[in-house]
């Protein structure tokens, strides 16, 4: 199984067990090894008091992104530590798409940086999370998984 058929695989599994992101209307619009793209639409009940973007919706969404980009090498991961930044906020009817990309991975652990931009383009959130690996695989592991 090529790198690329191991992520594919391993989001489809994670896919069909979350529950979150598929609740909330996410699309998974890209998997590769170490990268995950996630789109979600700002619906009136994700958002505040101020009419914009409830901060909670956006990390889901970072964070969501953040798992999908590292569970991608059939080791199970979670997070260790996430943070994020808001940089300009969000509205009813926007588009959302989080960007995951890998910037280390070593032993159980992994860095991952997600950027969050509005349909226009507009990058409207940064989110960094740390990552851990458990003792669990998605696919048996053999020498294809291996």
């Amino acid at each position: 199984m090529s790198p690329q058929e191991l992520a594919e695989a391993c989001a489809a599994l994670m896919w069909n067990d979350d529950s979150a992101s598929q609740r909330l209307g996410m699309k998974l619009l890209h998997i590769a090894p170490g990268e995950a793209t996630l789109e979600m639409t700002i619906t009136d009940q994700m958002t505040n008091g101020h009419g914009n973007a409830h901060g909670g919706y956006m990390f889901t969404l970072a964070d969501s992104a953040f798992a999908f980009a590292c569970n991608t090498y059939n080791q199970m991961t979670v997070a260790q530590h996430c943070s994020v930044t808001y940089i300009a906020p969000g509205a009813l009817g926007d588009v959302l798409i989080a960007t995951a990309r890998e910037v280390s991975r070593s032993g159980r652990s992994g860095i991952y940086d997600v950027t969050v931009m509005r349909q226009d383009g507009q990058r409207i959130a940064e989110f960094r999370g740390h990552s851990r690996t458990i003792n669990r695989t998605f696919l048996p592991m053999d020498k294809e998984t291996a």
